[in-house]
């Protein structure tokens, strides 16, 4: 075990302005592609800004082309991962085989006003997270594969030519969806919420899969999900998984929210499936399937290595289904028909009873009264994720309900337990009334933010061991 004592920062007076982290610069490169003198502007794919003039860029590069060499002579199979300097700090990433993606983000910083009323500035270096940043920098590779398979596969494609616009195309919108204040930890796990489900809503989503997956033999891969955020049952490979949960929860459901029915608002149910009423819809594909004009084309997703799938997301009221089809099928109107006559329906119902399976999970649970301690789960093995800190995260916001400082904190202990493989556990007596505690055991990690006046060191370990009897009581918790 770990005790440690932080001291939070200073509260700024209130003539101080405060500006967060900020997006300087992005850029990928592959130093093979320009090796001679003179042909360095080769060696760029991708530059942001653009307006950035050409030496510059190619300065920048040939820096972090230098910084990474120079490392790789300490640890060759271990490049540089960050540079910290006092203004900012870059991430460098090598996703393939000489592609390197370098991320440049100004550090956040303090304006103060000196006697004479001029500005002074103060950089807060330490407030970035190494962890933090380098999994944004993944997260932006991950992203671009979901939707346009590997650097090399472009390469073998159409060549240079058609990589550099796939890297404009995708990355010039995607840039913009980086809120680098609202990162946190949740971004180092890049973990999925699942909905806990009882034996019978388990059965009833196994039957409707089932029967949607015979009935559509096109169908490959099929994911349900709760709720705009909790996953019912996934169909593809935990990492695919990830990805596309993170794409799912940050920006396609956002785009499309609408009042949720509940349970009790649900149609009227008739045996007769000709007459049961539904709720669906596509959320890509066609908005009217029905209409002769309506086009079918659905976003292509690439997973498990190279292969290439249409994107299906249909949702009536509060779930929502992802169906993957093989590519290179050309899906028809027929099939959009068929598909919204069949699901509609039947996941219509499944809502609904799901619905009503969480209404009483709540009920069960008891009054919501604000409790004495708040904490982030996550589970290695099967990428689980559980955060009662976070009231909503998307790709702009994260509202989290404790202060950031508590926040750096969480993410300092999850630092300390990156470096080793050992169970740990880590106890910081923080901000006045605040303690925190970190256990990592068994690939499972449990983050607790505690907000007790006057507690000594014995009652805040009596109180961890409550929550994990309450809360994690399935799981065992080395202690």
């Amino acid at each position: 075990k770990k005790f440690l004592f932080s001291s939070p920062r200073m509260a700024t007076g209130t003539q101080d302005k405060q500006y967060n982290p900020t997006l300087l610069s992005f850029f990928i490169y592959n130093p093979k592609f320009g090796p001679k003198e003179g042909e360095e502007e080769k060696k760029i794919l991708f530059y942001h800004p653009n307006e950035v003039e050409k030496n510059e860029k190619i300065r920048n590069v040939g820096l972090c082309e230098a910084i990474v060499q120079f490392t790789r002579t300490f640890c060759p199979t271990k490049p540089a991962k960050s540079l910290h300097t006092q203004k900012n700090r870059q991430f460098f990433h090598e996703p393939e085989e000489n592609f390197w993606m370098v991320m440049v983000v100004r550090n956040p910083m303090i304006e103060k006003s000196n006697k004479d009323g001029k500005p002074l500035v103060e950089y807060q270096e330490e407030e970035i997270l190494d962890t933090v940043y380098n999994a944004v920098l993944q997260q932006c590779y991950s992203m671009y594969r979901l939707f346009n398979g590997s650097f090399a596969q472009a390469l073998e494609t159409g060549g240079v030519e058609l990589l550099k616009q796939r890297l404009e195309k995708f990355f010039y919108r995607y840039l913009q969806t980086l809120h680098l204040k609202s990162c946190d930890l949740l971004d180092v796990f890049g973990g999925i919420s699942f909905f806990p489900l009882d034996k019978m809503t388990y059965l009833k989503i196994q039957s409707f899969v089932n029967k949607v997956e015979e009935n559509l033999d096109l169908v490959k891969y099929t994911s349900l999900i709760f709720g705009s955020k909790d996953v019912l049952r996934s169909g593809l490979e935990q990492d695919d998984m990830r990805i596309l949960y993170k794409y799912l929860t940050t920006s396609l459901f956002p785009r499309h929210t609408e009042p949720e029915l509940a349970g009790r608002d649900s149609p009227m149910r008739t045996e007769m499936s000709g007459n049961l009423q539904h709720y669906g819809r596509f959320l890509t594909g066609p908005s009217n399937p029905n209409d002769p004009e309506a086009k079918c084309r659905f976003p292509k997703i690439f997973v498990n290595t190279e292969e290439e799938l249409h994107l299906i997301v249909y949702k009536a009221m509060s779930a929502a289904v992802c169906f993957m089809v093989d590519a290179s099928l050309e899906l028809t109107r027929d099939f959009c028909v068929k598909l919204n006559k069949l699901v509609g329906p039947h996941l219509t119902v499944l809502a609904s009873d799901i619905c009503e399976q969480y209404n009483i999970n709540k009920r069960l649970s008891g009054p919501e009264k604000e409790p004495q301690f708040k904490y982030i789960y996550f589970n290695h093995m099967n990428l689980a994720e559980k955060s009662t800190i976070h009231m909503r995260k998307t790709a702009s916001i994260s509202l989290t309900s404790v202060h950031p400082d508590l926040m750096k904190i969480l993410g300092d202990i999850n630092s300390d337990f990156s470096r080793v493989d050992d169970d740990e556990e880590i106890i910081v007596k923080a901000m006045s009334d605040y303690w925190v505690v970190g256990k990592k055991s068994d690939q499972r990690e449990l983050y607790v933010i505690l907000n007790q006046k006057n507690a000594n060191l014995i009652e805040v370990n009596e109180e961890v061991k409550k929550l994990c009897a309450t809360q994690f009581s399935n799981i065992f918790f080395l202690d």
